[in-house]
C-alpha cells in the first residue's frame, strides 16, 4: 500500500454495521464515496490489515488503513475573481460569498467558480477534496450568500472537515420568509433525505438523515419575518426544507416555496417578494476553532445589499 501518507481509523460503536465506503465517505476527510471506492479496489485501503471491498461490512473496533495517492495536479485555471475576503492566513481564508456564485466547478458550470477564483488568489489549496473541489471543507447553494470558510493545506482541511462533521462548529443563518410563527422561538427536528419523486429536491422523510435546526424570530412585517437559524447539522438545503416543513418557506426560493408571495394582503410587499431573485438565505455567523492554533474564531458576514433592500420594502409598510 503507497501513498504519499496513512491514515488509522478505528471504527466506533456508532459506525458498526455499515459498508467501508460509506464510513470513509462519512469519516470527515472530505473524500467521496466514489473517492474511497477507487481506493479500496486499487489496494490503497485495508480492513484489519487486509485488502477488501468496498462493500465490506464494518464491525465495532475494526482498523482501517488509507494510504490516500498523492494529490492529482488541477486542471482547472486561475481566474482572477474579486473575492470579499473576511480573514486569511496561511492556514484558512474566510471568504464572504456573494449570491450567484458556484462553490466549484459542476455541469453547468465549468468555470468563473469561487474555485477558480481561489486559485488565483491563493499560491496552493488543500488538495484532500479533490481536484475539482481544492480546500473545500463546507458549501452553501449557488444563491445563498455569505461567510465560506476554505483550507489551504491538508492539515487544515482534515481538522476543518471533523469539525463540521462532529458538530464543534456554530452556524448561523438569517432568512426571511412567509408567514410569522406563533412562537418566538423552536426547534426542527425532521428527517431530511431526497425527495420520493423529484429527485433534485430534499424533503423531510421518515427514513432520511438526521437534521436538527434551532430557529428564532428577529423581526415581523406583515405576512413574513426574519428568522435566525442555527444548523446544528449541516444537511443539503436544511433550512429551506426545514423552515417550509414548517410552514414557513424562504422568500425567494424557487424550490421550496412556490408562489405564496400571492398570500400577502400588501400589493407592494407581494410585488418585492415576487421578484425577489433567489431564496431569501445569508450565512450570517460561523465560528470555528482555528485548525492549527486551537484558538475560537468568530466570522461574520454583513447582509448583502439586495438583502438589506427587500427588508427594508417589508418594513416600509403600505
Amino acid at each position: 500500500m503507497t501513498g504519499h501518507s496513512t491514515i488509522r481509523l478505528i471504527v466506533p460503536p456508532e459506525h458498526a454495521g455499515l459498508r467501508l465506503d460509506r464510513f470513509l465517505a462519512g469519516a470527515g476527510q472530505g473524500w467521496s464515496r466514489s473517492q474511497a471506492s477507487r481506493w479500496i479496489e486499487d489496494a490503497r485501503v485495508l480492513h484489519n490489515g487486509r485488502p477488501c471491498k468496498p462493500s465490506q461490512l464494518l464491525g465495532v473496533g475494526d482498523v482501517v488503513e488509507i494510504a490516500p495517492p498523492p494529490p492529482e495536479p488541477s486542471a482547472l485555471r486561475p481566474q482572477d475573481i474579486p473575492l470579499d475576503v473576511l480573514y486569511e492566513d496561511e492556514h484558512l481564508i474566510a471568504i464572504n460569498k456573494p449570491p450567484g456564485l458556484v462553490i466549484h466547478p459542476a455541469a453547468g458550470n465549468p468555470d468563473g467558480t469561487l474555485v477558480n477564483a481561489l486559485l488565483a488568489h491563493c499560491a496552493d489549496l488543500s488538495g484532500v477534496g479533490g481536484v475539482e473541489r481544492p480546500g473545500i471543507v463546507h458549501r452553501l447553494d449557488k444563491d445563498t450568500s455569505g461567510v465560506l470558510v476554505v483550507a489551504k493545506h491538508d492539515q487544515a482541511h482534515r481538522a476543518l472537515s471533523l469539525a463540521f462533521r462532529w458538530r464543534t462548529t456554530d452556524k448561523r443563518y438569517l432568512a426571511v420568509v412567509y408567514g410569522v410563527p406563533r412562537t418566538a422561538e423552536g426547534v426542527v427536528d425532521a428527517p431530511i433525505g431526497r425527495h420520493r419523486v423529484e429527485r433534485k429536491r430534499m424533503a423531510v422523510v421518515p427514513d432520511g438523515r438526521p437534521s436538527r435546526t434551532l430557529w428564532s424570530v428577529r423581526e415581523r412585517f406583515e405576512g413574513t419575518c426574519l428568522v435566525e437559524c442555527r444548523l446544528v447539522t449541516g444537511r443539503t438545503h436544511q433550512v429551506r426544507v426545514h423552515l417550509a416543513h414548517l410552514g414557513h418557506a424562504l422568500v425567494g426560493d424557487p424550490v421550496y416555496a412556490g408562489k405564496q408571495w400571492r398570500t400577502l394582503a400588501d400589493p407592494r410587499r407581494a410585488e418585492v417578494c415576487r421578484d425577489f431573485p433567489r431564496q431569501a438565505l445569508h450565512a450570517w455567523k460561523l465560528s470555528i476553532t482555528h485548525p492549527a492554533t486551537g484558538t475560537p474564531m468568530t466570522f461574520e458576514a454583513p447582509i448583502p445589499p439586495d438583502l438589506e433592500a427587500l427588508l427594508a420594502a417589508l418594513r416600509a409598510g403600505p
